[in-house]
């Protein structure tokens, strides 16, 4: 089966909000076999929606629609898709009496325009919506389908799994089983040359590489009847690249790198601090935004200042002086004094010229150094990459989780 999306509204083609309700769309659908082919936005004009509707229908068998069913006068998809298909629109009073007790319930007065939202073309299924007060539906015509969601992703995603994702589960006959498979340490052109054997002869499952920042999502996917024979479709495939690709792989399961770093500590019962300077917490950050993440992490510092790093962390002065913030030696009085000031089984501490002013011949800008010590074993990383400010501090946080992982894994 092949689907469309079509999201309504000026707002998006103005780049006032970004169109989340069709990546999210398009992922259900996907997990129920179901091709999405095009993407559309359209603004609130109703000669142009028509003209979309028309091209969408008759290529595709589902055309699903986002936005303007609302209670202002530019909320025109229902009314469009109405005239488009010469039906008239009609009242639901299931619909109207919700939306008139939501108003009661929470003390103001209806107006007229509420009660547009409660009219649907003659002969759809009316969805409720139990997140806001724009219901959506369903129209068939002849072995077409036309859903018409609200464009709020909290009301959409709602609506969409309650409702939408039961009804199309019973029009296909297969699922779509992808496998995320996370890699650092090796760029996209270089995965898809190492897996061009597999990427060459994929037929089902299919591959696919998606370039992040700073790391590679390799997708995995294979169609199927049922879970069982997509796993075993993709089982054998999946061995093959866990061969190829060994280490640089840090997760199977889709998961962020700071999140194995989380379940890996969680796991050792242990936890870590950090000192930070070029970072400014953002290494922190990754972690703590994880719920669950003071069971592993214990405390972090941002000195950014040779005067901070001395008070704080005891890096003595002979050896900013000597080396520089920026140096082996400083990092590992800033990791060795972060750890005597928690309560850490390891800290990991991190200094560099982010940019992009800072740098000079022998220290340029994307010179970073990382160490984790553990009061026992000490282990750096040098980094030289000359990036933008932002991708310098955001490609060492990663090179820091995973030095981290490495030493979990006892792979250091």
């Amino acid at each position: 089966m092949k689907a469309e999306i079509i999201a309504v509204g000026t707002e998006l083609l103005m780049g006032q909000i970004a169109n989340t309700d069709a990546q999210f769309i398009s992922k259900e659908l996907n997990e129920l076999g179901i091709d999405v082919f095009y993407h559309h936005v359209v603004g609130d004009n109703t000669g142009r929606l028509k003209d979309l509707l028309k091209m969408t229908l008759n290529r595709s068998d589902i055309i699903i629609t986002t936005g303007g069913i609302g209670p202002t006068q530019d909320d025109l998809t229902k009314e469009t898709i109405a005239e488009f298909l010469n039906l008239e629109m009609i009242e639901d009073v299931e619909s109207s009496t919700r939306i008139k007790e939501f108003f009661k319930s929470i003390n103001r007065k209806i107006t007229d325009n509420n009660i547009k939202q409660a009219f649907f073309p003659k002969g759809a299924t009316v969805l409720e919506n139990g997140k806001g007060t724009a219901p959506g539906c369903i129209l068939e015509i002849q072995d077409k389908t036309i859903i018409v969601l609200p464009g709020p992703p909290r009301e959409l995603n709602h609506m969409f799994k309650i409702k939408v994702k039961p009804y199309l589960s019973n029009k296909t006959d297969y699922i779509i089983k992808s496998k995320m498979i996370k890699v650092f340490g090796i760029g996209e052109a270089s995965l898809e040359d190492m897996l061009l054997e597999y990427i060459n002869k994929q037929t089902n499952p299919t591959l696919a590489t998606y370039a992040t920042s700073g790391q590679v999502t390799l997708r995995v996917t294979a169609k199927a009847k049922d879970e069982i024979e997509a796993d075993e479709l993709l089982k054998p495939i999946i061995e093959q690249i866990e061969k190829k690709l060994g280490d640089h792989i840090f997760s199977l399961n889709d998961e962020s790198m700071a999140e194995v770093v989380y379940r890996l500590l969680l796991k050792d019962k242990m936890k870590v601090a950090f000192a930070e300077s070029c970072t400014g917490g953002m290494l922190s950050s990754m972690l703590i935004d994880i719920p669950g993440s003071s069971e592993v992490m214990d405390m972090s510092v941002v000195c950014y200042s040779n005067e901070s790093k001395n008070k704080m962390l005891n890096v003595k002065n002979e050896t900013l002086d000597e080396y520089g913030a920026v140096s082996k030696q400083t990092v590992y009085e800033m990791a060795e004094g972060m750890l005597k000031l928690s309560n850490a089984d390891i800290s990991l501490a991190i200094s560099g010229i982010a940019g992009p002013d800072g740098g000079t011949e022998a220290k340029p800008v994307g010179l970073i150094y990382i160490c984790l010590h553990d009061g026992v074993n000490t282990y750096y990383r040098k980094l030289n990459f000359a990036r933008d400010r932002n991708y310098n501090r955001h490609y060492a946080c990663l090179q820091s989780l995973d030095m981290i992982r490495h030493y979990l894994e006892k792979k250091l």
